[in-house]
């Protein structure tokens, strides 16, 4: 506690303290399959399909800098954010609500760039503008949008079902999101100390891309479907895979190993880990906002994915309740720490000092 007797909010973290806001409410309707403690919501519906629900919150000078992310970007990316939590649910997105709060130094014209890429993100993922609301703010500009989708709930997948000698999957590649915040970063200092630079990103197209325009995995989704298989638990990567796969292992009482020579992880990306003298494995295992997709399949099914180049398979599920181990070329193993991003702590990225030093 604090001198006053309380307890800050970075005490508990994120995670902590959902939990503890969240503990004592019960769910009072048979039809609301699962609420709290997942990617989104599942809500039954009379045809036996059920609605996917996720919500999200982009608060400026905490997810967000305007002196380098441009209106447009934010606006596609905070859509992105929310369709992914539907997607890591097997389910497809179909609307989206947006609320917006804006101080007056916002004018109309900044306002038609947001919702220019709002209107790009539906648009290229087939979601219709549902509504939402409009208001002042004296903090900056804070957006949230909710994200609605629909599937089969037999097809719904959550993070509790994963079983032992389940393979762990992901989407993509890893760490380059996480990349492209630290050249931003970086040139925003150039920029700041001598105006009269320009920031050249040319080497960086692809990690700035990740951090600025990610993109929801509706295809992996439509890829799994095309070779048979269903995962049998999902989540999004959107505070690093350390984090993500302890969601999995506590939801689905398991324990987990993930092998560092497994990690897929750009080229560009290893080099801005090298520039910055970070460890790449930390950029995977911590970064965030990759977006890309983790999830487990049965052992049976590695045929299926062997050959399809967007999923790569980087562990595997064991038996221990909430054990998680990376495993290091040289075989040896650690405990792995969720030490994704802390949107109560003073710093956004604990930097895994402890996986530094013994890697």
């Amino acid at each position: 506690m604090d001198q006053a007797g309380y307890t800050p909010v970075s005490a508990l973290g994120e995670f902590r303290l959902i939990d503890r806001m969240t503990s004592k409410f019960s769910s009072y309707h048979e039809q609301v399959l699962k609420g709290i403690g997942d990617d989104a919501a599942v809500v039954k519906t009379a045809d036996g399909m059920v609605d996917v629900i996720s919500t999200d919150l982009l608060i400026e000078k905490v997810h967000f800098d305007l002196s380098y992310v441009p209106l447009k970007h934010l606006g596609y990316k905070a859509v992105i954010v929310n369709l992914s939590d539907v997607v890591a649910m097997n389910a497809q997105p179909y609307g989206i609500t947006v609320s917006i709060g804006m101080s007056n130094r916002f004018p109309v014209e900044a306002l038609d760039e947001l919702y220019a890429g709002i209107h790009q993100a539906c648009k290229q993922y087939n979601v219709n503008l549902l509504g939402g609301d409009t208001t002042s703010s004296k903090v900056g500009l804070v957006i949230s949008i909710t994200a609605l989708g629909r599937e089969k709930e037999e097809k719904i997948t959550y993070r509790s079902g994963a079983q032992k000698n389940d393979l762990v999957c992901v989407s993509g590649d890893l760490g380059g999101a996480y990349a492209g915040y630290l050249i931003l970063e970086r040139e925003k200092r150039v920029f700041l100390d001598k105006p009269e630079l320009q920031p050249d990103l040319s080497d960086y197209d692809y990690v700035v891309g990740r951090q600025l325009k990610p993109e929801a995995r509706i295809d992996i989704l439509q890829t799994l479907e095309k070779v048979g298989v269903q995962p049998t638990a999902m989540v999004d990567i959107s505070d690093g895979i350390a984090s993500e796969i302890h969601h999995i292992c506590n939801q689905s009482k398991c324990g987990a190993k993930i092998y560092s020579n497994k990690l897929p992880i750009d080229f560009q990306t290893v080099s801005v880990a090298e520039e910055f003298k970070i460890s790449q494995n930390t950029f995977a295992l911590n970064g965030g906002e990759d977006y890309e997709l983790m999830f487990t399949i049965p052992l049976a099914d590695f045929s299926k994915i062997q050959r399809v180049p967007e999923i790569q398979v980087i562990g595997s599920i064991t038996e221990e309740k909430n054990s998680v181990f990376f495993i290091l070329d040289d075989g040896s193993q650690i405990d792995l720490e969720a030490q994704g991003f802390q949107h109560f702590s003073s710093e956004e990225l604990i930097e895994g000092n402890q996986l530094e030093q013994e890697m």
